[in-house]
């Protein structure tokens, strides 16, 4: 293998000498504007039969590139003439660079070896252990796509494929992110893109429990604005669900592990359909045929043609097409290392690997064959750097010849993006057929509905889903009943003594803590609903109000079984207030309750906030559980306030269980009559417990005298406010400590939204 790259350049040999660098007009800047409108003219289409030709090649496109005077000319036929192409969106240049560290002595290998660095010396100087390099993910990549074309990205992994879709997609900040990307030559801001764009992301992220035609009426209502009727709505999702081959298994709920759907290539297809019910002008999708096998793919992809001939431009990365797929792709990009090794219309592949002198055997996959050699080159001693030299010549070389006249007077020309966006509003984009023309098609708004639609249908969204899995509730109620019954039965009818006393401090904590703990079975559900709630078409406001309704949802049974008005809260309670023996009758029953619930509300924002900033299951359930520990250490029932040291006591006011902790205590023992520890009990866990009664009196009697205070045996030494005092837990009131737990869960649904804004950006830095 190693001796590949002379066999290169005997084949190649202006590859043996760095070559001329080309003039200064196609590298240094932008075409003059007389280049910009010959370029603009070839993309005009003039033959409305061959343009209406669903059969006729891709390639008949000319493929200029925004920063070179054209493309591959080979195997393309005369332009079509008649329709002109409204969108044109290019990419200049795209240059994106992480900082890394590089040890030195560490030998490069794999991917990674292949991307180019540039070493930024240390203070120590080179023979420092490690320095820093800065690793080029897209180096001077340019490009183009048009409506009505599929531009395949390929590459091995680690190539940069994702990485140049999330460029396209606006989705890394601007400052990192050098050269430029426009449609119709001006740039997008992120609200216009936002309006006109979707994102397919390479996960499915949909509610298991809703059928196919539920899925995507839901994305129609966040998508579709509330001027639309209803009908219209009803007839986009039909229509979508005919284009994206969706009928027979329309009324198929979606499926989890533990209940059956609809395949994977079925669920693959009604998240592109989620995101293109507004049917956007630009498509972005993240490997769309990853996990797929070969007709899956195929299917996923003949959506993605019907997609682009609806007068999209779709950009997607694609690892390792079939030669099916190869066939309904306008344009691919092959890249390596973040460099451009291949641009160009899949028919043009064997001339362009013959002109290198590894022409593609009969009968083999071009695109398989492309990759294969593009490894083999990675791994040989000059890596890709004369097929990124040789594709740069062998564009300038294959450039169509400018037409005639090119000036501005001629007429050639496009549409500015805002006389496009208005022209594919009419026509029937981004709001499906909406009768809108003029002024008002021109009006794009970042966000289809007010903020208030978008709450109503995710809160309708999240009850059917939850309705449609009873056996969650059951389970959860099942698991609040058993912890209350275990509790009533250990703490049964507890005395008023000091051992009832200390026993009750035991039983409100394990008691208050668990409501906590139970919560964090829904961590798994709260990051399902978050990450599909985090999407660009709505606000994050909406998720977040939602979410407080789910979680007031959650402790109410769902339909079949709502046959009562009971809650977790309210059987823990019931089950627990009158065994236990808790005084206060239907008022103390009354505040007990509230407490617990408003322990289930503050955990539930708690598990919220989490899910928000915690992407994995299995890390979010050990941060969960981590922090309650901590907070019930920190309680003030293991150690009281005034007990725990000055550079702890922040954790104790920061600590969830406190407040209801304090306030069912107030709840119990901040009633006036109440006496937990008389004369005679004083010698309660103490050497003296064993000694007779009459000894005991005697003691009292001679305790009595000294201090000049009569104490019988049945005098009251002990009251209940007396245990708060014994406790610390006299800074608040009961109504306070229960304020202060709903507070909680508030504040937690805040911090939800707030990272929501922040990740919704989902860009890198």
């Amino acid at each position: 293998m190693h001796a590949m790259a002379p066999a290169v350049q005997d084949r190649l040999p202006f590859l043996a000498s760095p070559p001329a660098p080309p003039p200064a007009r196609v590298r240094g800047r932008n075409p003059p504007l007389a280049e910009m409108l010959r370029l603009v003219g070839a993309a005009t289409v003039d033959d409305p039969a061959a343009a209406d030709d669903d059969d006729a090649s891709p390639s008949t496109f000319p493929l200029p590139l925004p920063n070179t005077p054209g493309h591959v000319a080979a195997n393309e036929g005369a332009a079509p003439i008649g329709r002109t192409i409204q969108f044109r969106l290019a990419f200049t240049n795209l240059t994106y660079s992480v900082r890394a560290k590089h040890h030195r002595g560490a030998k490069a290998s794999g991917a990674g070896a292949l991307l180019p660095r540039r070493v930024t010396v240390s203070a120590a100087g080179l023979d420092a252990p490690s320095s820093q390099t800065t690793r080029a993910l897209l180096d001077n990549v340019s490009g183009e796509a048009r409506e009505g074309e599929i531009l395949a990205v390929m590459g091995a992994s680690g190539s940069g494929k994702s990485t140049l879709i999330d460029a396209l997609a606006n989705r890394i900040s601007r400052g990192a992110l050098k050269g430029g990307v426009t449609l119709n030559g001006e740039p997008l801001t992120d609200g216009v893109l936002k309006s006109i764009s979707a994102y397919v992301m390479q996960d499915d992220l949909l509610f298991p429990m809703l059928t196919v035609t539920e899925t995507l009426s839901f994305a129609a209502e966040f998508r579709l604005p509330r001027a639309l009727s209803p009908a219209k709505k009803r007839a986009r999702v039909q229509a979508l669900l005919d284009q994206l081959g969706l009928r027979a298994a329309a009324h198929t709920i979606i499926g989890d592990e533990g209940h059956r759907g609809v395949s994977g290539g079925e669920r693959r297809r009604v998240s592109i359909g989620t995101d293109i019910i507004h049917d956007p002008i630009l498509l972005f999708l993240d490997e769309p045929t990853s996990g797929l096998d070969s007709t899956s793919a195929f299917m996923v992809v003949k959506v993605l043609r019907r997609v682009a001939e609806s007068g999209s431009i779709v950009v997607t990365s694609i690892h390792q097409p079939s030669h099916r797929i190869l066939g309904l792709l306008d344009r691919v990009m092959f890249l390596s290392g973040g460099r451009t090794v291949y641009y160009g219309p899949p028919s043009a592949l064997p001339a362009y690997f013959a002109e290198l002198g590894f022409p593609v055997p009969d009968n083999e996959n071009r695109a398989e064959f492309a990759l294969d050699l593009i490894r083999e080159f990675e791994a040989s001693p000059t890596g890709t750097k004369p097929l990124v030299d040789f594709n740069r010549t062998w564009q300038l070389m294959h450039a169509p010849p400018s037409p005639p006249d090119s000036s501005p007077a001629s007429g050639s020309g496009t549409m500015s993006l805002k006389e496009a966006i208005s022209a594919s509003i009419s026509r029937g984009k981004l709001v499906s057929g909406a009768d809108v023309a003029g002024d008002q098609a021109a009006a794009v708004h970042t966000y289809a509905n007010p903020f208030w639609v978008e709450m109503k249908v995710l809160t309708r969204r999240s009850a059917i889903n939850t309705r449609r899995t009873p056996e969650l509730f059951l389970i959860r109620l099942g698991a609040v009943v058993v912890t209350g019954a275990i509790l009533a039965t250990v703490f049964f009818k507890l005395d008023y003594s000091p051992k009832g006393a200390q026993e009750r401090l035991g039983f409100f904590a394990f008691a208050m803590s668990t409501m906590y703990y139970t919560c964090a079975d829904a961590l798994p559900v709260f990051l399902n609903a978050s990450a599909t709630s985090s999407s660009s078409a709505r606000r994050p406001t909406a998720p977040t109000a939602a979410g407080l309704l789910r979680a007031l949802q959650r402790h109410r049974p769902p339909p079949p079984s709502r046959s009562s008005s009971s809650s977790p809260s309210l059987a823990f309670a019931s089950t627990t207030f009158f065994a236990v023996g808790l005084p206060g009758g239907a008022s103390g029953f009354a505040f007990y309750a509230l407490a617990i619930l408003a322990s289930f509300w503050a955990g539930s924002g708690f598990v919220t906030f989490l899910s928000g900033v915690i992407p994995h299951v299995m890390i979010g359930y050990t941060v969960v559980v981590a922090i309650l520990a901590y907070f019930l250490l920190f309680s003030g029932f293991f150690i009281n306030r005034d007990r725990i040291p000055a550079y702890w006591i922040w954790f104790h006011y920061l600590s969830l269980v406190k407040y209801p902790f304090e306030g069912v205590l107030q709840n119990e023992f901040g009633r006036a009559g109440e006496c937990f520890v008389r004369g005679a009990q004083i010698f309660d866990n103490s050497p003296l417990a064993g000694l007779p009664d009459a000894v005991k009196v005697r003691v009292l009697a001679s305790i009595s005298s000294a201090l000049g205070v009569a104490i019988q045996p049945d005098t009251c030494l002990v009251t209940g406010r007396g245990v708060l005092q014994q406790t610390a837990v006299t800074q608040l009131g009961k109504w306070e400590c229960l304020l202060v737990t709903a507070a909680w869960g508030f504040l937690f649904r805040i911090l939800f939204y707030f990272s929501l804004v922040l990740g919704s950006k989902n860009k890198r830095r």
